[in-house]
């Protein structure tokens, strides 16, 4: 059982964040949750995912930080006890990633707040993104001329510094922080660049961060949320990135550069082709509805491609042509037909409750016009069609 009066976790990342494994004596051991007497495991804090690896084998799921004491909580029940050594090991190359976004999000921030005087009131680092809030509006160039920025500095390899503050050094001292710190403040400079109050590791020097890509820029709240990639995250992107844009270069068989044009292009003769088609098909199904015959009496055509403001206006017209329940079907049996049916002198929601008890379909309306979807065959619904206005 923990002990107030006790020696709290010690932090060996605060020594050396390039410390891969160790071994700790247990201080107690409740279910999954075990605390050591020191750890290399950074826990999740300060908006930044914790460690991964394991202790004496067993994979540790989670690590958490609480009253100052760290709870690495494993996957499974360990077979050690209070009182143990465990060996301890961390996932190097997760650390490494971590320690390149965060480094590189120091550099970015520090850079917008001496260029704009905006503050980073929100950082979010996960194992798939890494994001940054700040307290005013940037433009997407701007953004940029701030990554340019940072890597030149990452160009440069300037070093790290870590200076734990006390008493009036806090007060003397220039750094960013989002809360107001009593002490010690632990903070993290790249001198000339930014000086940042934070408890997580860092890389020695900033070449170590390989490079940083701003991946977009939205609004949020009054300010802007600024999602980026440091290291071997912005490789993998950039891999994905130019992998994809190789394959659509391929296909459309141009280069890379006329990607954009040809997109540009293929996109605006598709929608003429896509118009074309429309007024095509429109015509021909008011050619089907000429060919009805005045009258008293029910009508269920099917066409493929028809829009709703064209079965709207098919239904519209073979209402008034038969006085009777009119139905009009675009799809396909494969995909599923849109509906719209309507009635001059009935009530159109009684075959849309058909289809829907016969076929399931979705839909609703008017007593004069009903409309929506349903999953069955031309023959299946033409059938009930016929068989419910029967008895209509």
């Amino acid at each position: 059982m923990l002990d107030s009066s006790t020696v709290k976790t010690g932090k060996i990342y605060y020594e050396d964040a390039y410390r891969v494994s160790f071994s700790a004596k247990v201080l107690s051991v409740e279910g999954k949750d075990v605390v050591l007497d020191e750890t290399v495991f950074f826990p999740e804090e300060g908006g930044q995912s914790p460690d991964r690896g394991s202790l004496s084998g067993t994979p540790v799921a989670d690590v958490q930080i609480k009253d100052g004491y760290i709870h690495h909580i494993l996957a499974k029940e360990p077979t050690f006890a209070e009182g143990d050594t465990v060996f301890g090991e961390i996932d190097w190359e997760h650390r490494f990633s971590n320690m390149q976004q965060h480094s590189g999000e120091h550099l970015f921030s520090g850079i917008i707040h001496s260029t704009f005087g905006y503050d980073n009131v929100g950082f979010h680092l996960s194992d798939s993104e890494v994001t940054l809030d700040f307290s005013g509006s940037l433009t997407m160039e701007e953004a940029l001329m701030a990554e340019k920025r940072v890597n030149e500095a990452i160009a440069a390899n300037i070093p790290s510094k870590i200076d734990f503050l006390v008493g009036a050094d806090i007060e003397k001292a220039t750094y960013r922080s989002k809360l107001a710190l009593a002490g010690p403040v632990r903070v993290v400079s790249f001198p000339g660049i930014d000086a940042c109050a934070c408890c997580a590791p860092h890389v020695k020097r900033t070449g170590e961060i390989g490079l940083l890509k701003v991946v977009s820029v939205m609004k949020w709240r009054t300010g802007v949320r600024v999602s980026i990639l440091c290291g071997s995250r912005a490789l993998a992107l950039f891999d994905r990135e130019h992998e994809s844009l190789t394959k659509t270069a391929r296909f459309l068989t141009t280069s890379a550069d006329e990607v954009y044009n040809m997109t540009v292009k293929a996109r605006k003769e598709n929608e003429t082709l896509r118009a074309a088609l429309k007024k095509a098909v429109s015509e021909v199904m008011r050619l089907k509805v000429e060919a009805v015959a005045e009258g008293d009496g029910n009508v269920c055509l099917f066409e493929e491609n028809l829009d709703g403001a064209a079965m709207r206006e098919a239904v519209n017209a073979l209402a008034a042509k038969r006085g009777g329940f009119s139905g009009v079907f675009s799809g396909s049996d494969d995909a599923g037909w849109n509906f719209v049916i309507g009635t001059q002198n009935g009530d159109a929601r009684v075959m849309c409750a058909a289809l829907r008890d016969g076929f399931g379909a979705r839909g609703g309306g008017r007593p004069e016009m009903v409309q929506g979807s349903v999953k069955a065959s031309q023959k299946e619904i033409a059938n009930l069609f016929k068989i419910v206005l029967a008895k209509a």
